[in-house]
């Protein structure tokens, strides 16, 4: 019996090759872009599952007021905070605490330096709670003791040629550092779906012994509650509350931290939260984080999108299966008069829809692993280079999959089932009304979720050419920038680098140059919080440092709105500071010229020299902080080098020489900053690409939906057509007849989808501190653009058939 009605299912399906066709495609890119949307949202959600119990992982935040105003959220906290919490409760069954720093590491038996950024102090305890998977070396003792460090296996090969280096020793300086660190231990490559990009790891104790050194006798990188750029993470003990766990994070807070005098004095109140480590990817946007971080909203929106599009070919499965009631009802009259029974029907109908739904999931299969190493590319996604899913996804989308396989043929095939033979061997069969409306709706669902895709992708757009195209406030073009010179003691530097800036400036390809201890697109870590000894009742605020030498203003085009720029003229300089308008406001003087002398004070008195007009040294996403720069000539954090723009790669290999002259033992890296800045809108432009891709492929499945239907319509009124053409009608007034019930639809679809496309744009803008009006054009435009596509559709055949000689149409029947 099965056999005979696969025979049945496959003869039905062939004779409508193009039915069975659009069906088949609609179904297959459906299935398709569900899948690839699952891998993105798969991938993306599986950050920071490799590490062993990771569920009872959580990163400690710090939330900062004063007078009661938020003045910042830091994915850090306080170094004394940890051991105080280990200390006093038994729910912390471990803890790790990490701060990066960037080393200038040297093999000199190999002549390999690099300088290296992604790595940490870190606590021995690291190694286990961070999931880092030792290949040599102990998980326990490796980082124990002062000046040792363990390397990933690439650093081991970059650095040697081997892995097997346990014991060998690698030169590190930086701004604190200048030892020898001997390798304890390689570990296994860090997997890409850490919030932490992790190349190596210096021992704690190394950290502590540098801070000796330095004068340190507090012990500030265990005990203290100020320095806050450490980030730390608790390991709970199985069964914690978490509620009861942040109520005693509050007390650590009121304790050592909101009860000291000067927090009392300024009325600075710290808060202390945590955030599971599996969610700190997708839901930590802070100040100081590791590494730039997903978007939860961003992923659960494509997350949806991938149920939309599967819904919407299903849709077309419905309303193609049902709109073709009328040619199958003879069928099915003399199938019942034969002695069928309703079920055998229905068996008969679902496994129709179960054979379609097969050859559409193969094609489907057959098309993700082709296009996965493509899609992962579009994405910037380092996921496998073949398709690949996790088992609880499979899951998801083989449960989905078996449910709209069984109510998009259910439907059908009670409808087709229930027909009465008398009747439709009578020639009085016609389509119900209930068929109708039901077609008719779901034409408007599919056409609603089309206006509102149209209308997101135009205001993706338009939000990330605001973002990438607005003034910034500072001149970022034609910049080259290099990273400071680390090799070269204090004692010379300053000799070293005039010398170098002198010999660089004769180059006719450069403009200028200018050097600080930031770059725009990189975000500040030295703050403070700063009040105006004129204006201590408002209690100041905290301020974003930056150090800078004579040239960097003019060389950026910083617009002052008073006072006047650093100047070797002035030797009290060096107690000199310029502050942005921003923070201006924020110390409480009532225009930039009244800020002029005054004094602010953050434990170091400085006078206000010059205010500039506020810049983005940040993306768009992130709103302006008050920043105070100050003079510091030495600086050597960044080197930014204006070019012309001739003959950039002669130009930049003289820079190189000269490099290699003055600081033979720094390596010569650098980018340009335009590239840098921009950088910080890739995940919204990776965004948009894909937002566009699927709401594309989504329109086109309704299309294809569309285009069945419309085309079965004509054909039960190919008589009428010919009637009218019979009667004088004309090809145009036939061509309206035919098309306007469907542009009815859709235009009923645009007026119901307008405020839900408002409603989910202007939710997803409120994530930009600075974003575009939503206009009402985009509405306009989108439901043009669906009237349009659905015209387009349906216009062929309608066309078509207003050309059809009226002796045929009149026969076909």
């Amino acid at each position: 019996m099965i056999f005979n009605y696969f025979t049945i299912g496959l003869r039905n399906l062939s004779k409508r090759k193009g039915y069975t066709a659009l069906n088949i495609l609609g179904l297959a890119i459906g299935i398709t872009c569900c899948l690839l949307i699952f891998q993105y949202v798969s991938y993306e959600r599986s950050y920071d599952t490799f590490q062993k119990n990771s569920s009872q992982i959580v990163r400690l935040r710090l939330d900062q007021y004063k007078q009661g105003k938020m003045m910042w959220q830091s994915a850090t906290s306080y170094p004394g905070i940890a051991p105080t919490m280990k200390k006093m409760y038994p729910e912390v069954e471990n803890y790790c605490r990490i701060i990066d720093d960037e080393l200038l590491l040297s093999n000199d038996a190999r002549n390999v330096k690099f300088s290296e950024t992604k790595g940490y102090y870190a606590d021995p305890s690291a190694i286990n709670m961070l999931g880092v998977e030792m290949i040599s070396g102990s998980n326990t003792t490796s980082l124990i003791g002062p000046n040792k460090i363990i390397i990933s296996q690439s650093m081991a090969k970059k650095y040697f040629g081997t892995d097997d280096v346990v014991g060998k020793t690698l030169l590190a300086r930086s701004s604190s550092l200048n030892e020898s660190l001997q390798i304890g231990g390689v570990f296994k490559d860090y997997p890409k779906n850490s919030h932490l990009i992790i190349d190596y790891l210096v021992s704690y104790n190394t950290l502590e012994a540098e801070l000796a050194i330095n004068g340190d006798k507090t012990d500030r990188a265990n005990k203290s509650f100020g320095w806050y750029d450490f980030y730390t993470y608790f390991q709970l003990k199985p069964g914690t509350d978490p509620q009861k766990f942040q109520a005693e994070l509050s007390g650590i807070a009121d304790k050592y931290i909101n009860s000291k005098p000067y927090a009392k004095a300024n009325n600075i109140k710290d808060y202390l939260y945590t955030i599971p480590l599996r969610d700190i990817y997708l839901y930590s946007n802070y100040n100081q984080e590791a590494e730039t971080n997903g978007s939860g909203s961003a992923v659960s929106f494509m997350f949806l999108i991938g149920f939309i599009i599967m819904g919407i070919a299903w849709i077309n499965y419905i309303n193609l299966s049902t709109a073709r009631s009328v040619e199958r009802a003879k069928e099915v009259g003399v199938r019942k008069v034969l002695g069928a029974a309703k079920s055998n029907l229905i068996r008969l109908f679902m496994l129709e829809n179960v054979i379609l739904n097969f050859m559409a999931i193969v094609i489907a299969a057959i098309t993700v692993f082709a296009l996965t190493p493509w899609f992962n590319n579009l994405m910037g996604r380092e996921t496998a280079m073949g398709f690949s899913l996790s088992a609880k996804y499979w899951l998801i989308f083989s449960g989905i999959f078996i449910a709209g396989t069984l109510l998009s043929g259910l439907y059908p095939a009670f409808v087709l089932s229930g027909y009465q033979p008398v009747a439709v061997l009578k020639g009085a069969f016609k389509n119900t009304s209930g068929g109708l409306f039901l077609r008719k709706s779901l034409i408007i669902v599919q056409f609603s979720i089309s206006v509102i895709l149209i209308a997101g992708t135009i205001i993706v757009y338009q939000q990330v050419s605001f973002m990438r195209n607005q003034k910034l406030g500072v001149n970022i073009n034609q910049t080259l920038v290099l990273n400071g010179a680390q090799s070269v003691t204090d004692s010379l530097y300053k000799n070293e680098f005039q010398a170098f800036k002198s010999d660089l400036l004769k180059n006719t390809g450069i403009k200028g140059m200018a050097a600080s201890s930031s770059v725009m697109g990189k975000e500040i870590y030295w703050t403070s919080g700063f009040e105006s000894l004129d204006h201590k009742e408002l209690g100041g605020g905290t301020l974003y440092q930056m150090a800078i030498d004579y040239d960097f203003l003019s060389q950026f085009q910083l617009k002052l709105l008073a006072g006047r720029n650093f100047s070797k003229d002035f030797v009290t300089d060096k107690k000199g500071a310029i502050i942005n308008d921003k923070a201006s406001v924020q110390l409480g003087f009532k225009n930039p010229q009244d800020a002029i002398g005054k004094k602010i004070t953050s434990g170091d008195t400085l006078t206000i020299v010059g205010v500039i007009q506020s810049f983005h040294h940040l993306g768009l996403q992130k709103p302006i902080d008050p920043q105070v720069i100050r003079l510091r000539p030495e600086v050597r954090g960044a080197y930014s080098i204006k070019l012309q723009t001739a003959d950039l790669q002669n130009t930049i290999a003289g820079v190189r020489t000269t490099w290699n002259r003055y600081f033979p033992n720094d390596p010569f890296n650098y980018f340009f900053l335009d590239d840098q800045f921009n950088g910080q809108y890739k995940n919204d432009q990776q965004f948009g690409k894909m937002f566009t891709l699927f709401a594309f492929l989504a329109i086109l499945i309704a299309c294809f939906g569309l285009l069945g239907l419309s085309a079965y319509n004509i054909l039960q009124r190919t008589k009428e057509v010919g009637i009218r053409k019979v009667l004088g009608a004309s090809t145009q007034s036939v061509v309206y007849i035919l098309s306007k019930d469907f542009m009815v639809l859709v235009v009923i679809s645009f007026v119901l989808s307008a405020p839900v496309s408002w409603l989910v744009m202007h939710s997803w803008l409120q994530g930009f501190a600075y974003r575009i009006n939503i206009s009402l054009w985009v509405f306009g435009a989108a439901g043009i653009i669906a009237v349009a596509i659905a015209l387009c559709t349906i216009s062929y055949q309608a066309v078509k058939a207003a050309l059809t000689n009226p002796v045929k149409s009149l026969r076909s029947e």
